[in-house]
């Protein structure tokens, strides 16, 4: 019987920690390396003061790209098995950080500076409260690249294939 077999339990365990994620937010499908680097040249340069924010941040791989030319990096993962692999690949980058944490809940650093999301349609507007609702919380401007789906409700301030970057201003009070 299949359930007496180790591979199938092994099987299973990969489709449960892969698949409910996709009922809270992206599924992972990690961004080539070429592609986040043209993003990052042509929509947003980096500076050394920036603290960068990866929604859904998978392996780690854009904190890691980021990392030597900012201050820090929080990724926000709600896979137990990539947040395993992003820590393991990013032991020796000491300004990356991993969380296993729900995004949507959470409450984002008050120095961050910029957000990258790979966003799908369904939590675009979402996303778009809750950066508002960061932005106000903290007071000022809040950068955000995403990719995939743009937010329909903000004129980009850059675009660059599918990418696209946005100032997320404090809501007025």
């Amino acid at each position: 019987m299949a359930t007496n077999n180790p591979w199938f339990w092994l099987f299973f365990g990969v489709v449960l920690l892969f698949g409910f994620v996709v009922f809270r937010g992206a599924p992972y499908v990690p961004t080539q390396r070429k592609y986040l680097i043209a993003a990052f040249s042509k929509l947003y340069v980096l500076q050394p003061n920036d603290v960068l924010v990866d929604v859904g941040s998978g392996d780690g791989r854009v904190m890691r790209l980021v990392a030597p030319r900012i201050k820090r990096a929080i990724g926000y993962e709600l896979n137990p098995a990539l947040v395993f692999i992003s820590k393991l690949l990013s032991r020796k980058q000491h300004n990356v950080e991993t969380r296993l944490a729900d995004f949507w809940v959470a409450k984002l650093p008050d120095d961050v500076t910029v957000v990258y999301a790979f966003s799908v349609s369904r939590d675009v507007r979402k996303l778009t409260e809750k950066l508002k609702a960061e932005a106000t919380r903290i007071g000022r401007d809040i950068k955000v690249i995403t990719y995939g789906a743009g937010i329909d409700s903000l004129k980009p301030d850059k675009s660059y294939q599918a990418f696209k970057l946005y100032t997320i201003h404090p809501l007025q009070a």
